[in-house]
């Protein structure tokens, strides 16, 4: 589940498993790394959690009492959840990149990397996708910020808006996002400048030629 490395689900920041995980390199050495660590601080060491099916980064989750973070119905992020009332199932899809992945968003103008792998929530009713969701960072004058981006099963964006924003010491008006709706997610318009609109597009650009390239090449 990606609640092991996640607060809310893939895409959503980094708990502090997560952390030590991305810290010590995000491969299979790291788990071996941090598997006598207590990530979580509830006395349990997070190789021990992880054979017990018990969540390494939620205190709360323990051997004796895990928790339902593995269901399927707490792995999808509640405000994805919201946006698709009508979903009767849901298909996370990990979307990892290959360099022929690479290579297809160069040509679409985008440049991806490991940084932009994510996870990509399809609901489903009557057996059928009927949208898309993906949660991802924006950096800005060196501060993060993540941003929720839905479209319908046509790959036409339906909304990006702003996810717990208010501490952040610049405002996301509602303005940053409007341009946004029902551009396809191959063809979002590219932005100059270094502003704080840029870096937005800048991210929705890449959220975008992630989730075309995973759903579209696979």
């Amino acid at each position: 589940s990606c609640h092991a490395c996640h607060k809310e689900g893939g895409g959503t920041p980094l708990n502090f498993y997560g952390q030590a995980f991305e810290d010590q390199g995000k491969n299979k050495a790291a788990l071996r790394l941090i598997a006598e660590l207590d990530s979580d601080k509830d006395g349990i060491a997070n190789g021990v959690e992880a054979v017990k099916k018990s969540n390494p980064g939620n205190p709360n989750s323990l051997p004796s009492k895990p928790g339902n973070w593995l269901d399927l119905s707490s792995i999808i992020p509640k405000e994805v959840q919201t946006l698709f009332p009508k979903a009767e199932a849901w298909k996370p899809l990990d979307a990892t990149l290959t360099e022929k992945d690479l290579k297809r968003a160069e040509a679409m103008g985008v440049r991806l990397s490991g940084e932009d792998e994510n996870t990509i929530y399809i609901p489903v009713a009557n057996r059928r996708p009927i949208g898309t969701s993906l949660i991802f960072p924006v950096i800005y004058k060196n501060e993060t910020f993540f941003l929720l981006m839905s479209t319908d099963r046509h790959l036409n964006i339906s909304q990006v808006k702003a996810l717990e924003s208010q501490e952040l010491p610049f405002e996301l008006g509602a303005e940053l996002f409007q341009g946004f709706k029902g551009s396809a997610l191959h063809s979002i318009p590219k932005r100059d400048g270094d502003g704080l609109a840029t870096a937005i597009n800048s991210a929705v650009k890449r959220a975008g030629a992630l989730v075309y390239i995973r759903l579209k090449g696979a």
